[in-house]
């Protein structure tokens, strides 16, 4: 029987039953949320998106949000610092459709990336991270400068070794470390000119979610077609969603591409130009 929303709702309110949260669900924006009693701090969770885990692996993706939504309720209930815990802080890439404030109206701190990405910054917890916001930058009297400099200097640090497959002719790399920074690497410039440098066709790059990125040295068209194809699989199935456009990576510049079934990209300004 096919999962519906409202079973979905029935699901996780057992789930989440906890006389120190509350839960609720918001039958036009299918979404379910979860919150502490006491601050109205939570998490809400797009149902669509849980159906399709559901679908796919069972009680295992439902074990999976409650640990999630748990640890980042425990997290809420914690006041962070930030001094003496730099090496801990990394970039976090959102689609521009991702909140500039947190759900206390507390500005986040953020930076513009392209036209369907922006770069948040996060503190790492080990099993979750919290977004910074302006009050943290405030109370320890940082700049955004100071705290992009540093999350830069943090990503660059990061493992990039890719896993490759060989594909009509292209030549895929994915990284996908789970460590909750794998679309971050897009942010480490040395790595892609790397990349770029020894690619035979053109650079193409996808983080349709958080937890990978995809790398594509584009020798014909149907690498373009695979790679549409394989960034909206992947878009559709993440937990963090980003973008399920691609880009095309040329002289240090990101330029998302629409992909057209058996034809070479076109770049947003060129699908302008044709207007």
């Amino acid at each position: 029987m096919k999962m519906t929303s409202i079973k979905m709702k029935q699901l996780l309110d057992d789930r989440f039953e906890n006389s120190d949260w509350r839960t609720s669900f918001n039958r036009d924006k299918d979404t379910y949320r979860v919150e502490w009693q006491d601050t109205h701090q939570g998490v809400s969770i797009t149902i669509p998106n849980v159906i399709a885990k559901y679908e796919q692996n069972g009680d295992k993706a439902i074990e999976e949000l409650h640990y999630h939504v748990e640890e980042a309720l425990k997290m809420m209930h914690k006041t962070q610092n930030l001094t003496g815990k730099e090496q801990q802080i990394y970039p976090v890439i959102r689609s521009t459709s991702f909140p500039k404030k947190t759900k206390s109206g507390i500005n986040l701190v953020y930076s513009e990336h392209t036209a369907e990405t922006r770069i948040y910054y996060a503190l790492d917890l080990d099993n979750t991270y919290q977004l910074i916001d302006q009050q943290m930058l405030d109370k320890e009297g940082w700049t955004s400068e100071k705290l992009k400099e540093i999350s830069m200097f943090n990503v660059r640090s990061l493992s990039t070794e890719p896993k490759i497959d060989h594909v009509a002719g292209n030549d895929f790399y994915f990284i996908a470390t789970k460590d909750g920074y794998d679309a971050s690497r897009i942010l480490n410039e040395t790595f892609l000119e790397e990349m770029r440098t020894n690619a035979k066709g053109e650079l193409a790059i996808a983080v349709p979610h958080q937890d990978v990125l995809i790398l594509v040295d584009v020798q014909n068209d149907m690498g373009y077609d695979i790679l549409a194809q394989m960034t909206m699989q992947y878009f559709a199935e993440g937990r963090v969603p980003i973008t399920s456009l691609s880009f095309l990576y040329e002289d240090k510049h990101l330029e998302p591409i629409f992909i057209l079934a058996k034809n070479k990209p076109t770049t947003k300004n060129e699908s302008k130009k044709d207007e």
